[in-house]
C-alpha cells in the first residue's frame, strides 16, 4: 500500500491560507478520484479539496475552523500499490541500509509531530473560537511552554490579519523566559482592562433569540472596519437620465435572448459605461501601498452579487474594458448565477481593480458603499424609477416622464481627489446618457 499526501492547492492570486470548515470524509472512508474530500474557506470564497488519487482516508491532520497554509498537507491518502505514492529517485544497494533508518527515523519523527499536532488542537485551553486563528504548530509550541488561552491572546501577531506566526511565538517565549515578557495576562493592565470592559452592553431578555454569526458574517465584519479604519471615504452623487437605455433594452432584450440564450439586464450595459471611464480617468484604477501608489494595467470590475445565506460576495470581471456587451453580459450572468449557486472558484473573486454594487436590486434610491480593499473607488447603483423632469428642446422646455436613477461614488480621498471623484461618476453619467438607441447588439 502507498500513502499520498493531500496538500492544501493554490488558491488564487494573493490567498496564502485557507479555513477548514468541514470534512466530507471521515477516517477509513473510501474516496474516488476528484472527490471532494474536505471543505475549506477563504476570506474570498468558499470550495473544496478534491482528492487527486483514489484510495481511503487514514489521517486527517487538521480539524474544523484549523487554518493551513497553502502547501500543507492536509490529509493522508491509502492508495493501491507499494511505497509512497510521490515517486522518489533510485537508490544504490550500498546505501540501501542507511536510507531505511533514515526513513524509519524520519517517519517516527512525522508520526510523533503529527500525534503532537492533533493533541494540541484538542486541548482545551487554546482554541479558535475567538477573534483569532492559531495555527497548530503555534498552538502546539504555546501548550509545551505552559502558555494558556488568555496569555496567548496577548501576543503581538504580525501575521495576516494580526495572526500569531511561528516567530511571534518563539520570540515571546524568548522574551518571557528572559523575563522581558509577563507570564500572566494581568501584567498587562491596560490591554486587560479594554477587554474586559465591552464597548456596548448588550440587554438580553427571555423572549430574545441569540443567533451565532456566521463565518462569512465574521469576516465581512471584519472588512468592513479595517476598510473604513483604512480609507478616508468620501462621496458624490449624480442623478442620470436612462430613459433611452430603458427603451432601447426593452427593445432588444427578446432577440438578445434568443440569439445569444443569456437575459440582457441593465448590469453589463453599465459595466461598459464604467470600464470607458475608468479608461479616461486611469488613476481611479489605482491601488495603495504604504506611501506608494500602484497603478494598474488591466480593469478588472468587481460585481457584487448575493449568496444564497443573504450576504454579498463579489466576483470579477477580468479585462473588462476588452469584452463588448454580449462578452459582458456572458460575464455578468455566469459570475452571478455560479455565486448564487455557491460554485464560484477562488480565482473568480481575486485581482479586482474597482467594485460595482448594484443597491436599486433591493429598491433602494442610492446607497454610500464601503470601498473593497485595496481598491480606492466602489460605485453604487441606485434604482430606476420614473419621476417628473424638465425635457429641454429647440421649441422650450417642458415636463416628462422620464426613467431615472442616482450614482452614488464612494472613494478614498487619500489618493482620489474630489475633482477626480466628481468627474468619474459624471463621465460614467455621460456615456448612459449617451446612449445610442439604433445601436445593433
Amino acid at each position: 500500500m502507498a500513502k499520498f499526501e493531500l496538500k492544501l492547492p493554490k488558491m488564487g492570486e494573493s490567498v496564502a491560507e485557507a479555513t477548514v470548515t468541514n470534512w466530507l470524509k471521515e477516517v477509513g472512508d473510501t474516496i474516488e478520484l476528484d472527490e471532494p474530500v474536505v471543505e475549506i474557506a477563504t476570506d474570498k470564497v468558499d470550495s473544496e479539496v478534491p482528492s487527486e488519487v483514489e484510495g481511503v482516508l487514514v489521517e486527517k491532520l487538521f480539524e474544523a475552523d484549523d487554518v493551513v497554509q497553502v502547501g500543507q498537507t492536509i490529509a493522508i491518502i491509502e492508495t493501491e500499490g507499494e511505497g509512497d505514492a510521490t515517486p522518489e529517485p533510485a537508490k544504490s544497494e550500498a546505501n540501501e541500509d542507511n536510507t531505511s533508518e533514515e526513513e524509519n527515523a524520519s517517519e517516527q519523527a512525522a508520526e510523533q509531530m503529527l500525534t503532537e499536532a492533533k493533541e494540541t488542537t484538542s486541548t482545551p485551553s487554546i482554541s479558535n473560537d475567538g477573534e483569532r486563528f492559531y495555527s497548530p504548530l503555534v498552538k502546539s509550541i504555546a501548550q509545551e511552554e505552559g502558555i494558556a488561552q488568555e496569555e496567548l491572546d496577548q501576543v503581538e501577531g504580525t501575521g495576516l490579519e494580526g495572526r500569531v506566526t511561528k516567530d511571534d511565538i518563539l520570540t515571546y517565549v524568548a522574551k518571557r523566559k528572559d523575563g522581558g515578557a509577563p507570564s500572566k495576562p494581568a501584567a498587562k493592565p491596560t490591554q486587560a482592562v479594554k477587554q474586559e470592559t465591552p464597548a456596548v452592553p448588550v440587554s438580553v431578555n427571555g423572549g430574545d433569540e441569540i443567533i451565532e454569526m456566521s463565518r462569512m458574517g465574521k469576516m465581512i465584519s471584519k472588512h468592513m472596519i479595517a476598510s473604513v479604519q483604512t480609507s478616508a471615504h468620501v462621496q458624490s452623487f449624480i442623478e442620470v437620465d436612462v430613459t433611452n437605455i430603458w427603451n432601447w433594452r426593452n427593445k432588444v432584450k427578446n432577440e438578445f435572448q434568443k440569439r445569444e440564450g443569456e437575459k440582457l439586464t441593465f448590469t453589463p450595459i453599465f459595466m461598459e459605461a464604467v470600464a470607458k471611464a475608468i479608461r479616461d480617468f486611469p488613476m481611479i484604477n489605482i491601488s495603495v501601498d504604504g506611501d506608494k501608489v500602484i497603478k494598474k494595467k488591466d480593469i478588472n470590475l468587481g460585481m457584487a452579487a448575493a449568496l444564497p445565506d443573504g450576504n454579498l460576495i463579489v466576483p470579477v470581471i477580468k479585462k473588462a474594458d476588452q469584452l463588448n456587451l454580449v462578452g459582458m453580459a456572458k460575464a455578468v450572468n455566469d459570475l452571478a448565477s455560479r455565486a448564487r449557486a455557491g460554485k464560484l472558484k477562488p480565482d473568480d473573486t481575486v485581482g479586482g481593480t474597482y467594485t460595482v454594487t448594484n443597491v436599486g436590486t433591493f429598491g433602494s434610491v442610492m446607497g454610500t458603499p464601503i470601498i473593497n480593499q485595496p481598491q480606492v473607488g466602489i460605485l453604487a447603483l441606485g434604482a430606476i424609477r420614473k419621476v417628473p423632469a424638465v425635457i429641454e428642446t429647440p421649441d422650450g422646455d417642458f415636463i416628462g416622464i422620464r426613467q431615472k436613477m442616482f450614482l452614488s461614488h464612494s472613494y478614498d480621498h487619500r489618493v482620489v481627489n474630489g475633482a477626480l471623484g466628481g468627474q468619474f461618476v459624471q463621465r460614467v453619467a455621460q456615456y448612459l446618457e449617451a446612449w445610442d438607441v439604433d445601436r445593433a447588439v
